[in-house]
């Protein structure tokens, strides 16, 4: 109808992106948070936090919107999240789409969350919330100081590493010893490659390094596949690894080192993938290991439909919409899964992969081939 609204004829909104901001106690979040809300880049970003007091904002609040949202003086809205994140993300969406106030992107700290999955689930499965936004990255502070003592007392800690997008390092100035600093990096970039380590003592921490890190170029709204899979990292932190095994010899076991449990790995084949034989993949991977499954993200070649990939992101057993791209962004169509576990070794999903890909009929699933193999219980899976 020609007299409709312009934002009716355009269809449903953007998805706004969405940046969790975690890290364990004392690692300096609030600090970050304090730097970040004071820089113009800001301006235009809703900040979620679980109190205004514990931040100490109150010499940058300007306005009452309305009793839990404030504007702030940089342009950012603050917005208290009281226990109730669903609550603070839809208010935050009635006022928007009210008029009352304007936003283009959410930064949500997770004060006193230890694990930020839950945060994580929410932006992903929530029915109305997971298509009005759409999550851009993961933030995780690490105090360089005691990031080593804190990895291995707390696999939250781990957790919240290996599922970043950015890792900054905070009270580096205070590392005396570099050999201190080198080895927490060390660890940190074989718990989780593909994550950029950011030093907030240098000033890296900034909007420009921290925002931007989802499968779009927020710039250019089309995707970037290559930086945000970041395979090569992958293979580099493997190989890296390798090297140091064949040099050292056979590792020493520390009980201590909860990311020992953690492993990072990609699967590949330039086969194509039958849509069903796909699904039975993922709920396989689901039902089986589900809790373990601390990250994944892939581009997919499905042989439905091969000239549009398929794109899939999963935290644990929670997958986010799936999305199917316009077109392959460069010549490689090949299908890549980058993943992050924990007590899931690479061998398995290997062979759980090669399962699916070599005895599976691409119009069927083959449920006695899937049984004969000692990784699928296929008929107990879902049990």
């Amino acid at each position: 109808m020609s007299g409709a609204p312009a934002d009716a004829r355009r269809g449903p909104p953007e998805p706004i992106p969405l940046t969790v901001l975690t890290g364990f106690l004392g690692a300096g979040k609030t600090t970050l948070l304090n730097r970040l809300l004071k820089d113009p880049a800001l301006a235009g970003t809703a900040v979620i936090i679980n109190e205004f007091g514990e931040i100490g904002l109150d010499h940058l609040l300007v306005q009452h919107i309305d009793d839990n949202i404030m504007l702030l003086q940089s342009g950012c809205l603050c917005c208290t999240m009281r226990g109730d994140l669903v609550s603070a993300l839809e208010q935050l969406l009635r006022n928007r789409d009210n008029g009352r106030v304007t936003f283009e992107r959410v930064m949500l700290e997770t004060t006193g969350l230890a694990d930020p999955a839950p945060v994580l689930h929410t932006a992903m499965m929530h029915p109305y919330l997971a298509i009005r936004y759409r999550l851009d990255g993961v933030v995780t502070m690490i105090d360089a100081v005691n990031g080593e003592a804190t990895l291995d007392a707390h696999m939250e800690a781990v957790k919240q590493a290996a599922v970043a997008d950015r890792l900054v390092l905070s009270k580096t100035d205070l590392v005396t010893d570099p050999a201190k600093r080198d080895a927490l990096t060390a660890r940190l970039r074989a718990l989780n490659p593909a994550a950029r380590i950011l030093d907030a003592a240098k000033g890296e921490a900034t909007p420009a390094n921290l925002l931007g890190c989802g499968l779009y170029d927020p710039a250019r709204k089309i995707p970037d596949v290559k930086r945000w899979l970041a395979e090569e990292a992958y293979a580099e932190a493997k190989e890296a690894a390798h090297r140091g095994h064949h040099h050292h010899g056979h590792h020493h076991h520390d009980p201590n080192r909860h990311d020992e449990r953690i492993r990072a790995f990609t699967l590949a084949t330039e086969t194509a993938i039958p849509a069903g034989t796909f699904h039975i993949f993922l709920d396989l991977l689901r039902s089986m290991h589900g809790e373990n499954l601390l990250r994944l993200k892939g581009i997919v070649q499905l042989a439905d439909q091969p000239e549009k990939p398929l794109v899939i992101h999963a935290v644990q057993h929670v997958f986010h919409p799936f999305t199917y791209l316009e077109s392959w962004p460069d010549d490689d169509r090949r299908t890549r899964l980058v993943f992050i576990t924990r007590d899931l070794p690479e061998q398995k999903m290997q062979e759980l992969f090669g399962a699916i890909l070599g005895s599976i009929a691409p119009d069927r699933p083959d449920a006695a081939a899937l049984t004969d193999n000692p990784l699928v219980p296929f008929g107990g899976a879902h049990r």
